[in-house]
């Protein structure tokens, strides 16, 4: 049995139940073949306007329910997706450009958040304060009502329901707005994953649509907390329109993420962990490894691996098995990628491996004779290209890992681990991998970054979540009304 059909959820939103967008429908495209795969509805303000009004009535019966009642949803969810996780990869797949093994992970990190947050239902959710008086004063972990989460393309289904299963588990009602490019993998999905399992009608809406539903999402009324993962030029446009309607917006920004390659490691085992963290997922993951420094000791040597690890690469469609990349989402983002590259050659960057595509399927890059200004280094590229930067010191390795605003995910290779934390205290950052690249994600642990990266840890982890999902309220009790003067 299917978890369901394309043609059930043309041109809809899903409110509890399948209904037509009031923003019309836009088409389910394949970025490895064009194949128009189905229609997916686009929700606008009106649609939102009622998503709000609905959510909050039915929130109020949400967050009454048991935790054991919530639990039992949210571990129903995860044994959904692990049962259909065929159907689930097949949609990453094509709908997604995700390589199989890639598909894959999203399906186990969603079931697991799923899990975790389960769990989080069931913990203490306040604690005990003195007090001078004679009474009882404590502080406990309420709802914050209506939860937004606004989702991106790069990884749909683990970047909205990291958001989505522990602001459930911990009573409040969510709408979610998946990227219009991912309606199916990253909303469709998520709403009939948590229809099976047993949401109630209203609880949990899915709404994909462009900037003016996301827009609509913020100033909702009845939405008091946004969780927003996007870029950072998105993110400050989020961050201020939730500054002026008093919410809280937890932003999970952009990425330029430094691998420091130190000179005792052994280069095979380097490159191959640097070449995992530039080409995974087509370079179009917030952590992925943007730049690579390098001490000069093996730098030739690790360009030189490097280089041949990308060419070896397959690159193709991603429902083919073997394809160990697959596309980029749209034109608009390989254009975007191909004139960073281009843009760095011309400022002196010499091309050691790919630079050149096909369609939408962009060939594993290598870049050396970089500097922090050359525009692959200076910016995100959010594509599968890897700058080398060369450094002799560990001095002008923390200047060149500090010459940017991000500051989401570091990794360091290094035979000591001790001299990794010790660059660690140097360079500001939310993330820090010793002896590991720069993407990694668990649902039991606190993710997040600083500067333009982002608000820090708001995802992950059971302190990280109830801060981000509930408000902190004082409550006093007397055995007999208090006394006064007056």
């Amino acid at each position: 049995m299917t978890l369901f059909s394309v043609e059930d959820v043309a041109g809809a939103v899903f409110t509890g139940a399948w209904t037509p967008a009031h923003g019309g429908q836009a088409p389910v495209v394949s970025p490895s073949t064009g194949a128009v795969l189905g229609r997916a509805g686009v929700a606008d303000a009106h649609d939102v306007a009622e998503a709000g009004v609905r959510a909050a009535r039915a929130q109020r019966g949400w967050a009454a329910a048991s935790f054991e009642e919530r639990a039992a949803v949210l571990r129903r969810a995860g044994r959904v997706l692990e049962d259909n996780a065929e159907e689930v990869m097949g949609w990453l797949r094509r709908e997604g450009g995700a390589a199989a093994g890639m598909a894959g992970f999203q399906v186990r990190v969603a079931a697991g958040e799923c899990f975790e947050a389960a769990a989080l239902a069931s913990q203490p959710h306040g604690e005990v304060l003195r007090t001078g008086k004679p009474r009882l004063s404590f502080s406990r972990q309420v709802p914050v009502g209506v939860v937004g989460v606004i989702a991106p393309f790069n990884v749909p289904l683990i970047l909205g329901i990291r958001s989505v299963a522990p602001a459930l588990a911990v009573g409040n009602a969510v709408i979610l707005k998946p990227d219009p490019r991912t309606a199916v993998c990253g909303g469709a999905v998520l709403a009939e994953v948590f229809r099976r399992a047993g949401v109630p009608e209203g609880v949990l809406q899915v709404l994909p649509g462009g900037a003016a539903a996301g827009e609509a999402l913020v100033a909702d009324p009845h939405v008091r907390v946004i969780s927003f993962t996007g870029s950072t030029e998105a993110g400050r446009r989020v961050g201020e329109a939730a500054g002026r309607h008093l919410k809280r917006a937890h932003l999970e920004l952009g990425g330029n993420s430094p691998l420091v390659v130190l000179d005792d490691v052994d280069v095979e085992s380097a490159s191959s962990v640097g070449a995992w963290g530039s080409f995974l997922h087509q370079g179009q993951i917030c952590m992925t490894t943007g730049r690579h420094l390098v001490h000069e000791a093996v730098a030739d040597a690790y360009v030189e691996r490097l280089a041949e690890r990308a060419e070896a690469l397959t690159v193709g469609d991603a429902e083919v098995d073997g394809s160990q990349l697959g596309p980029v989402i749209d034109a608009s983002q390989r254009d975007r990628i191909h004139a960073l590259v281009t843009g760095s050659v011309e400022a002196g960057a010499r091309l050691r491996a790919g630079g050149t595509y096909e369609g939408l399927f962009y060939r594993p890059t290598v870049l050396e004779g970089v500097g922090a200004t050359t525009p692959a280094c200076a910016r995100e590229v959010f594509g599968p290209v890897a700058p080398v930067v060369r450094f002799s010191s560990i001095d002008e390795l923390v200047e060149l890992a500090n010459s940017t605003e991000y500051g989401l995910s570091l990794g360091v290779l290094t035979t000591n681990p001790m001299r990794g934390m010790e660059i660690a205290d140097r360079v500001p950052s939310g993330i820090v991998h010793i002896n590991d690249q720069t993407v990694d994600d668990e649902a039991v642990a606190p993710f997040g970054g600083v500067g333009d990266s982002g608000t820090g840890a708001r995802f992950g982890g059971t302190r990280a979540n109830v801060e981000a999902f509930t408000e902190t309220q004082w409550v006093t009790m007397r055995a007999d009304p208090a006394r006064y003067p007056f």
